[in-house]
Protein backbone atom coordinates (compact mmCIF):
# COMPACT_ATOMS: atom_id res chain seq x y z
CA UNK A 1 0.00 0.00 0.00
CA UNK A 2 0.94 3.98 -0.40
CA UNK A 3 2.65 5.43 2.47
CA UNK A 4 4.34 9.23 2.70
CA UNK A 5 7.76 8.57 4.31
CA UNK A 6 10.78 10.96 5.64
CA UNK A 7 13.88 9.52 4.81
CA UNK A 8 16.11 12.01 6.08
CA UNK A 9 15.89 16.04 6.65
CA UNK A 10 13.74 17.43 3.65
CA UNK A 11 13.66 14.46 1.82
CA UNK A 12 10.34 13.30 1.60
CA UNK A 13 8.69 10.25 -0.87
CA UNK A 14 5.69 7.97 -1.88
CA UNK A 15 7.08 4.68 -0.85
CA UNK A 16 5.09 1.36 -1.00
CA UNK A 17 4.82 -0.63 2.32
CA UNK A 18 2.59 -3.83 3.46
CA UNK A 19 -0.64 -3.64 4.40
CA UNK A 20 -1.11 -4.41 7.98
CA UNK A 21 -2.76 -7.79 8.92
CA UNK A 22 -5.64 -7.48 11.09
CA UNK A 23 -5.43 -9.25 14.79
CA UNK A 24 -7.65 -9.93 17.78
CA UNK A 25 -8.91 -7.28 19.66
CA UNK A 26 -7.89 -4.74 16.58
CA UNK A 27 -9.34 -2.49 14.04
CA UNK A 28 -8.55 -1.96 10.19
CA UNK A 29 -8.90 1.72 9.12
CA UNK A 30 -9.00 2.74 5.85
CA UNK A 31 -6.92 6.30 6.25
CA UNK A 32 -9.03 9.03 4.39
CA UNK A 33 -7.30 12.22 5.36
CA UNK A 34 -3.94 12.94 7.67
CA UNK A 35 -2.80 16.55 8.94
CA UNK A 36 0.91 17.69 9.14
CA UNK A 37 1.04 18.03 12.73
CA UNK A 38 4.09 20.87 13.80
CA UNK A 39 6.12 17.87 15.00
CA UNK A 40 6.18 16.76 11.52
CA UNK A 41 7.11 19.50 10.31
CA UNK A 42 10.17 19.70 12.22
CA UNK A 43 10.80 16.04 11.52
CA UNK A 44 11.01 17.22 7.95
CA UNK A 45 13.60 19.45 8.78
CA UNK A 46 15.73 17.80 10.95
CA UNK A 47 14.80 19.27 14.22
CA UNK A 48 13.09 16.73 15.80
CA UNK A 49 15.32 14.64 18.13
CA UNK A 50 12.74 11.94 19.04
CA UNK A 51 11.74 11.11 16.09
CA UNK A 52 14.47 8.48 14.33
CA UNK A 53 14.36 8.31 10.25
CA UNK A 54 13.10 6.79 7.79
CA UNK A 55 10.05 7.24 9.28
CA UNK A 56 6.35 7.57 8.37
CA UNK A 57 4.55 10.64 9.79
CA UNK A 58 1.02 11.23 10.61
CA UNK A 59 -0.79 11.40 14.04
CA UNK A 60 -4.08 13.65 12.73
CA UNK A 61 -6.38 11.20 11.26
CA UNK A 62 -9.49 11.06 9.80
CA UNK A 63 -10.40 7.43 8.67
CA UNK A 64 -13.27 5.05 7.80
CA UNK A 65 -13.46 1.22 9.80
CA UNK A 66 -13.03 -1.02 6.87
CA UNK A 67 -13.16 -4.45 9.37
CA UNK A 68 -13.20 -5.45 12.98
CA UNK A 69 -11.26 -8.03 14.28
CA UNK A 70 -12.69 -10.77 17.12
CA UNK A 71 -13.52 -9.53 20.84
CA UNK A 72 -14.59 -5.80 19.19
CA UNK A 73 -16.93 -4.26 21.30
CA UNK A 74 -20.60 -4.21 19.28
CA UNK A 75 -20.82 -0.27 19.00
CA UNK A 76 -17.46 -0.28 16.32
CA UNK A 77 -19.18 -1.13 12.60
CA UNK A 78 -18.11 -1.23 9.17
CA UNK A 79 -18.13 2.14 7.26
CA UNK A 80 -18.23 4.02 11.02
CA UNK A 81 -16.31 7.82 10.53
CA UNK A 82 -13.31 7.91 13.04
CA UNK A 83 -10.08 9.50 14.81
CA UNK A 84 -7.32 7.79 16.27
CA UNK A 85 -5.92 8.17 19.55
CA UNK A 86 -2.05 8.30 18.55
CA UNK A 87 -0.71 7.69 21.71
CA UNK A 88 0.66 4.68 24.04
CA UNK A 89 0.96 3.95 27.84
CA UNK A 90 2.64 1.66 29.50
CA UNK A 91 0.29 1.30 32.27
CA UNK A 92 3.02 0.85 34.87
CA UNK A 93 4.81 4.60 35.32
CA UNK A 94 4.30 7.12 37.45
CA UNK A 95 1.84 8.95 34.93
CA UNK A 96 -0.07 5.55 34.18
CA UNK A 97 -0.26 5.08 38.00
CA UNK A 98 -1.75 8.70 38.80
CA UNK A 99 -4.15 7.93 35.82
CA UNK A 100 -2.99 10.58 33.53
CA UNK A 101 -2.01 8.44 30.65
CA UNK A 102 -1.62 10.93 28.22
CA UNK A 103 1.63 11.75 29.69
CA UNK A 104 3.03 8.36 30.12
CA UNK A 105 7.14 8.32 30.98
CA UNK A 106 7.40 5.78 27.58
CA UNK A 107 4.31 7.23 25.29
CA UNK A 108 5.43 6.39 21.66
CA UNK A 109 3.21 8.67 19.46
CA UNK A 110 2.09 7.86 16.04
CA UNK A 111 4.74 9.49 13.69
CA UNK A 112 7.26 10.46 16.29
CA UNK A 113 8.62 7.28 18.11
CA UNK A 114 7.36 5.10 16.22
CA UNK A 115 5.55 5.00 12.63
CA UNK A 116 2.57 7.20 12.00
CA UNK A 117 -0.21 6.22 9.58
CA UNK A 118 0.15 8.64 6.53
CA UNK A 119 -0.51 5.55 4.83
CA UNK A 120 -3.75 3.76 3.51
CA UNK A 121 -4.83 1.15 5.97
CA UNK A 122 -3.53 1.11 9.52
CA UNK A 123 -4.66 -1.57 12.84
CA UNK A 124 -4.78 -0.17 16.16
CA UNK A 125 -6.25 -1.60 19.24
CA UNK A 126 -9.88 -1.02 19.71
CA UNK A 127 -9.23 1.04 22.49
CA UNK A 128 -7.59 3.62 20.27
CA UNK A 129 -9.78 4.10 17.75
CA UNK A 130 -12.70 6.94 18.69
CA UNK A 131 -15.81 6.94 16.41
CA UNK A 132 -17.20 10.62 15.33
CA UNK A 133 -20.46 9.70 13.51
CA UNK A 134 -21.74 12.77 12.23
CA UNK A 135 -18.35 14.63 11.50
CA UNK A 136 -17.08 13.83 8.11
CA UNK A 137 -13.30 11.98 7.34
CA UNK A 138 -11.92 15.05 6.74
CA UNK A 139 -12.97 16.92 9.44
CA UNK A 140 -11.96 14.12 11.78
CA UNK A 141 -8.30 15.14 11.04
CA UNK A 142 -8.77 18.26 13.08
CA UNK A 143 -9.72 16.32 15.86
CA UNK A 144 -6.55 15.69 17.80
CA UNK A 145 -4.78 18.89 17.65
CA UNK A 146 -7.69 20.63 19.02
CA UNK A 147 -7.74 18.03 21.75
CA UNK A 148 -4.36 18.76 22.78
CA UNK A 149 -5.52 22.92 23.86
CA UNK A 150 -8.32 21.41 25.08
CA UNK A 151 -6.59 19.39 27.33
CA UNK A 152 -4.36 22.80 28.15
CA UNK A 153 -7.22 24.24 29.30
CA UNK A 154 -8.54 21.36 31.52
CA UNK A 155 -4.96 21.67 32.88
CA UNK A 156 -5.41 25.53 33.87
CA UNK A 157 -8.45 24.72 35.62
CA UNK A 158 -10.16 27.33 33.84
CA UNK A 159 -13.73 28.80 35.22
CA UNK A 160 -15.89 30.86 33.95
CA UNK A 161 -15.05 34.21 36.33
CA UNK A 162 -11.40 34.37 35.02
CA UNK A 163 -9.08 36.18 32.20
CA UNK A 164 -7.42 33.34 30.15
CA UNK A 165 -4.31 34.54 27.57
CA UNK A 166 -3.88 32.20 24.83
CA UNK A 167 -0.16 32.65 23.81
CA UNK A 168 -0.19 31.45 20.14
CA UNK A 169 -3.33 31.09 17.53
CA UNK A 170 -2.46 27.64 15.39
CA UNK A 171 -4.20 24.80 15.85
CA UNK A 172 -3.22 23.86 18.76
CA UNK A 173 -3.94 28.02 20.52
CA UNK A 174 -7.39 27.71 18.74
CA UNK A 175 -8.46 24.39 21.09
CA UNK A 176 -7.36 26.31 23.83
CA UNK A 177 -9.25 29.00 22.90
CA UNK A 178 -12.60 27.22 21.81
CA UNK A 179 -12.31 25.48 24.73
CA UNK A 180 -11.57 28.73 27.79
CA UNK A 181 -14.36 30.52 25.82
CA UNK A 182 -17.15 27.84 26.10
CA UNK A 183 -16.37 27.30 29.57
CA UNK A 184 -17.27 30.79 30.00
CA UNK A 185 -13.67 32.60 30.15
CA UNK A 186 -12.99 35.70 28.86
CA UNK A 187 -10.24 35.01 26.55
CA UNK A 188 -7.26 37.54 25.12
CA UNK A 189 -5.87 36.09 22.20
CA UNK A 190 -2.17 36.67 21.55
CA UNK A 191 -0.16 35.97 17.73
CA UNK A 192 1.72 38.05 15.53
CA UNK A 193 -0.69 37.36 12.53
CA UNK A 194 -3.87 39.40 11.87
CA UNK A 195 -5.85 36.60 9.94
CA UNK A 196 -4.97 34.20 12.31
CA UNK A 197 -6.36 36.71 14.99
CA UNK A 198 -9.40 37.36 13.25
CA UNK A 199 -10.14 33.57 13.28
CA UNK A 200 -9.42 33.46 17.26
CA UNK A 201 -12.22 36.39 17.77
CA UNK A 202 -14.61 33.86 15.46
CA UNK A 203 -14.09 31.41 18.12
CA UNK A 204 -14.42 32.59 21.34
CA UNK A 205 -11.49 35.38 21.92
CA UNK A 206 -13.27 38.49 23.19
CA UNK A 207 -9.89 40.43 22.94
CA UNK A 208 -6.69 40.03 20.07
CA UNK A 209 -3.28 41.16 20.42
CA UNK A 210 -0.62 41.27 17.58
CA UNK A 211 2.69 40.90 19.49
CA UNK A 212 4.16 42.47 16.71
CA UNK A 213 2.80 45.77 16.44
CA UNK A 214 1.33 46.14 19.39
CA UNK A 215 2.55 46.33 23.63
CA UNK A 216 1.00 43.46 24.69
CA UNK A 217 1.59 44.39 28.40
CA UNK A 218 -0.32 47.33 28.25
CA UNK A 219 -2.87 45.28 26.44
CA UNK A 220 -3.27 42.86 28.76
CA UNK A 221 -3.42 45.59 31.76
CA UNK A 222 -5.80 47.02 29.93
CA UNK A 223 -8.12 44.09 29.34
CA UNK A 224 -7.57 42.26 32.67
CA UNK A 225 -8.26 45.67 35.00
CA UNK A 226 -4.38 45.49 35.98
CA UNK A 227 -4.08 42.75 37.34
CA UNK A 228 -3.26 40.50 34.62
CA UNK A 229 -4.55 37.32 33.11
CA UNK A 230 -5.53 34.41 35.85
CA UNK A 231 -4.26 31.73 33.31
CA UNK A 232 -1.99 31.84 30.46
CA UNK A 233 -1.38 29.08 27.86
CA UNK A 234 1.79 29.04 26.37
CA UNK A 235 1.25 27.38 22.62
CA UNK A 236 4.19 28.81 20.85
CA UNK A 237 7.12 26.80 22.32
CA UNK A 238 9.52 30.20 21.65
CA UNK A 239 11.97 31.63 24.51
CA UNK A 240 10.16 35.15 24.20
CA UNK A 241 6.85 33.67 25.01
CA UNK A 242 7.62 31.72 27.90
CA UNK A 243 9.21 34.96 29.33
CA UNK A 244 5.89 36.61 28.36
CA UNK A 245 3.86 33.91 29.87
CA UNK A 246 5.17 34.42 33.39
CA UNK A 247 5.34 37.91 32.69
CA UNK A 248 1.88 38.71 32.02
CA UNK A 249 0.08 35.95 34.36
CA UNK A 250 -1.64 37.59 37.37
CA UNK A 251 -0.23 36.83 41.13
CA UNK A 252 -1.33 33.40 42.22
CA UNK A 253 -1.96 32.75 38.41
CA UNK A 254 -1.29 29.66 36.84
CA UNK A 255 0.50 29.68 33.74
CA UNK A 256 -0.31 26.11 31.29
CA UNK A 257 3.04 25.49 28.79
CA UNK A 258 1.89 23.35 25.84
CA UNK A 259 4.52 24.33 23.34
CA UNK A 260 8.69 22.69 23.52
CA UNK A 261 10.88 25.77 23.64
CA UNK A 262 13.66 24.65 20.95
CA UNK A 263 16.25 26.63 23.03
CA UNK A 264 17.42 27.77 26.47
CA UNK A 265 14.53 30.34 28.50
CA UNK A 266 15.95 32.62 30.40
CA UNK A 267 13.39 33.32 33.21
CA UNK A 268 13.47 36.16 36.11
CA UNK A 269 12.66 33.54 38.54
CA UNK A 270 11.49 36.47 41.75
CA UNK A 271 8.24 35.97 39.74
CA UNK A 272 7.73 32.46 40.47
CA UNK A 273 7.82 33.19 43.96
CA UNK A 274 6.49 36.74 44.32
CA UNK A 275 3.49 35.70 41.88
CA UNK A 276 2.97 31.88 43.60
CA UNK A 277 2.37 30.86 40.63
CA UNK A 278 1.87 27.43 39.39
CA UNK A 279 3.37 26.70 36.49
CA UNK A 280 1.72 23.32 34.89
CA UNK A 281 3.30 21.25 31.60
CA UNK A 282 0.15 19.95 29.16
CA UNK A 283 1.31 17.42 27.21
CA UNK A 284 -0.95 15.44 24.71
CA UNK A 285 -4.49 14.88 25.77
CA UNK A 286 -7.13 12.23 27.53
CA UNK A 287 -9.84 10.47 25.45
CA UNK A 288 -12.22 12.69 27.22
CA UNK A 289 -10.79 15.90 25.46
CA UNK A 290 -11.03 14.20 22.61
CA UNK A 291 -14.88 13.81 23.13
CA UNK A 292 -15.15 17.24 23.79
CA UNK A 293 -13.81 18.34 20.74
CA UNK A 294 -16.23 15.81 18.75
CA UNK A 295 -19.09 17.28 20.89
CA UNK A 296 -18.30 20.79 19.72
CA UNK A 297 -17.54 19.79 16.11
CA UNK A 298 -21.20 18.76 16.08
CA UNK A 299 -22.63 21.75 16.55
CA UNK A 300 -21.45 23.44 13.50
CA UNK A 301 -19.75 26.31 15.33
CA UNK A 302 -16.32 25.00 14.25
CA UNK A 303 -15.14 27.02 11.51
CA UNK A 304 -13.35 23.92 9.50
CA UNK A 305 -12.79 25.36 6.28
CA UNK A 306 -10.91 28.22 7.83
CA UNK A 307 -9.05 25.47 9.73
CA UNK A 308 -7.66 23.49 6.64
CA UNK A 309 -5.15 25.44 4.85
CA UNK A 310 -4.89 23.08 1.75
CA UNK A 311 -5.71 19.24 0.79
CA UNK A 312 -2.88 17.64 -1.00
CA UNK A 313 -2.13 14.37 -2.14
CA UNK A 314 0.64 12.03 -1.32
CA UNK A 315 2.41 12.71 -4.51
CA UNK A 316 1.98 16.59 -3.85
CA UNK A 317 2.76 15.97 0.03
CA UNK A 318 6.79 17.03 -0.22
CA UNK A 319 6.28 20.17 -1.87
CA UNK A 320 3.28 21.18 0.79
CA UNK A 321 5.53 20.36 3.14
CA UNK A 322 8.59 22.87 1.55
CA UNK A 323 5.76 25.53 1.19
CA UNK A 324 4.95 25.39 4.97
CA UNK A 325 8.60 25.32 6.13
CA UNK A 326 9.38 28.17 3.87
CA UNK A 327 6.20 30.20 5.72
CA UNK A 328 5.04 28.10 9.06
CA UNK A 329 3.22 31.47 10.37
CA UNK A 330 0.67 31.60 7.83
CA UNK A 331 -0.73 27.92 7.72
CA UNK A 332 -3.55 26.09 9.90
CA UNK A 333 -3.51 22.59 8.86
CA UNK A 334 -2.62 21.03 5.59
CA UNK A 335 -4.27 17.64 4.95
CA UNK A 336 -2.85 14.67 2.65
CA UNK A 337 -5.70 12.71 1.31
CA UNK A 338 -5.68 9.28 0.43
Amino acid sequence: MKAVQIAAPQKMAVVEIEKPELKAGEILVKIEYVGFCGSDLNTYLGRNPMVKMPVIPGHEVGAVIEAVGPGIPENFKKGMNVTLNPYTNCGKCASCRNGRVNACEHNETLGVQRNGVMCEYAVLPWSKVIPAEGISSRDCALIEPMSVGFHAVSRGQVIDNEIVMVIGCGMVGMGAIVRAALRGATVIAVDLDDEKLALAREVGATYVINSRTENVHERVQEYSGGLGADVVIEAVGSPATYVMAVDEVSFTGRVVCIGYAKSGVEFQTKYFVQKELDIRGSRNALPADFRAVIHYMKTGNCPVEKLISSIVSPENASEAMEGWAVNPGKVFRILVKF
